[in-house]
């Protein structure tokens, strides 16, 4: 279980300082680029995914350390599952964690990643692709796993 916890964690710290270097290297240089596909602009999101709850202002990010610390509690509580899916989980918080943290620091999420090619889609950032590649590899490796005996 040790294991599983270090991966975990170890998860969680890479991708939230990675996930950091990049948002501060946009904030701090203004760096832009314009493309036909994907153009990279800084934005800060005082929403949610597609700015939804930016109603809720500075009661936004209390709110996503609730829901943090509840499926982390729920986690606590399901060791296997938190040992059978240790580092994709620990994407998932890293990412998470980090967008919380810009909340505290930029008063809204540092979103940069702009694709434009045939539609406009919302705005984003490194976290929130990892985001959905941790529940991806979740999902992958509950359906690739072998199941254990006794179970039908």
């Amino acid at each position: 279980m040790r294991k599983s916890y270090l991966f975990f964690v170890i998860a969680l710290t890479v991708i939230f300082v990675l996930d950091q270097c990049i948002k501060w290297f946009f904030v701090l240089s203004g760096f832009g680029y314009e493309g036909s596909i994907i153009s990279l602009v800084l934005v800060y999101n005082k929403g949610v995914a597609f700015s939804m709850f930016a109603f809720l202002q500075g009661w936004l990010k209390y709110l996503q350390i609730l829901l943090l610390l509840g499926i982390f509690f729920y986690l606590y509580n399901n060791k296997e599952f938190l040992r059978e899916y240790s580092i994709p989980l620990g994407v998932i918080f890293g990412a998470g964690i980090s967008n919380v943290f810009d909340r505290f620091i930029h008063l809204g999420v540092v979103d940069y990643i702009f694709w434009h090619y045939l539609f406009e889609f919302a705005i984003f950032n490194f976290a929130d692709v990892m985001i959905n590649c941790g529940v991806a590899w979740i999902f992958l490796q509950s359906f690739l796993r072998k199941p254990k005996r006794g179970n039908c």
